[in-house]
């Protein structure tokens, strides 16, 4: 081959190799940072539409573009609700929402918030308490996350499907589930029989008979048609509930630690005191909503009267001491925990 034609043949190469990558796609606007969020509800619940789609967005459009937050609703990446908390810790994923209740024991000092007559039906006044409480006496319980924010929900009401409840002798003998092991301690000292089950296996449970009742707010009634399980819902005079359950929305300590400052303080902006009320907020609406469907489903909702409500109150106390217990046995003084909890929620 003579050097002119192999000089040309070399030169025919190169500009198709050129042009072939001009031709490729090329994703200019590709985020930066991009993140998996991992939750147990399904994607039409209303957590997911009303607070953790909004919140993703609203950080995704603050970043221009260099964030990106990919939702998993439904345990979609693996996994039950119970292994969000390891999923978060060890990297498997990098933000997560999830309750508390599901890993029982790991959030010793949140889990007072949980508590009956420590929240009191306002999950915005709940959230602001926990804010202010956070980093001084709550978040030893974190290590491995970083917390962005806490929220409670409106409250657990009983969901029974058949028994129709008036007093406190009412619970007595029930099977009931519970998502926690704070609502095992109400449950107990009501004389039920608690049964763990996470939130995607209640219509299993109810429609097999194998529980009398939930232990749940009606925030998730229309998500999982409960109202077709359930006839009676039923709460204490003047809003009074049974006990609540904590939330997080926490992200991966390394991947936290390895973002730029400007990118943090986007997730800090977003995830300020405000938010923490605002979520509280979100799910009195939603719970508001999750009662009215159930009513207009043909559910019983049924209000306990002053006196009977005084009754369970003062047996529901004793849950308080069950918890200053419980972190003695891990070395923790709940006393000044407790304490300020009292004086913060009575503000």
């Amino acid at each position: 081959m003579s050097k002119r034609k192999y000089k040309t043949q070399n030169i025919f190469i190169v500009t198709l190799s050129l042009l072939s990558l001009l031709c490729m796609p090329i994703n200019l606007n590709a985020a930066e940072f991009e993140f998996k969020f991992h939750h147990f509800l399904p994607s039409t619940s209303p957590a997911h539409i009303t607070m953790i789609e909004p919140w993703v967005k609203k950080i995704e459009e603050e970043s221009s573009g260099r964030v990106k937050i990919d939702i998993y609703p439904s345990m979609t990446l693996g996994g039950r609700p119970a292994d969000l908390v390891s999923q978060a810790r060890n990297g498997v994923v990098d933000l997560i929402w999830t309750s508390n209740g599901y890993t029982p024991g790991q959030f010793p000092r949140t889990e007072l918030f949980e508590l009956p007559l420590i929240h009191t039906n306002n999950p915005e006044k709940t959230g602001e308490v926990m804010h202010k409480m956070f980093s001084e006496y709550l978040a030893e319980d974190y290590s491995g996350l970083k917390v962005l924010f806490l929220h409670v929900h409106a409250g657990n009401v009983f969901q029974s499907v058949r028994k129709e409840i008036t007093n406190i002798n009412s619970f007595r003998g029930m099977k009931v589930r519970t998502p926690s092991r704070t609502g095992s301690w109400t449950l107990d000292e009501l004389g039920s029989e608690s049964i763990s089950v996470p939130m995607p296996d209640v219509v299993q449970t109810l429609s097999k008979n194998i529980i009398d009742a939930a232990l749940i707010p009606y925030e998730i009634i229309p998500t999982f048609k409960l109202n077709e399980y359930t006839k009676y819902q039923v709460e204490g005079y003047d809003g009074f509930r049974f006990g609540t359950l904590t939330f997080q929305v926490s992200m991966n300590r390394d991947k936290w630690d390895t973002l730029p400052d400007d990118i943090k303080r986007i997730f800090q902006a977003n995830s300020d005191l405000s938010q923490w009320k605002k979520a509280g907020n979100i799910w009195q609406i939603n719970d508001n909503d999750g009662l009215d469907y159930a009513m207009k489903n043909g559910n019983i909702h049924k209000i306990l009267g002053y006196n009977e409500t005084e009754e369970i109150k003062n047996r529901l106390k004793r849950t308080h001491d069950v918890w200053l217990k419980e972190l003695s046995k891990e070395n923790i003084d709940g006393v000044p925990i407790l304490e300020k909890a009292i004086e913060l929620m009575g503000e």
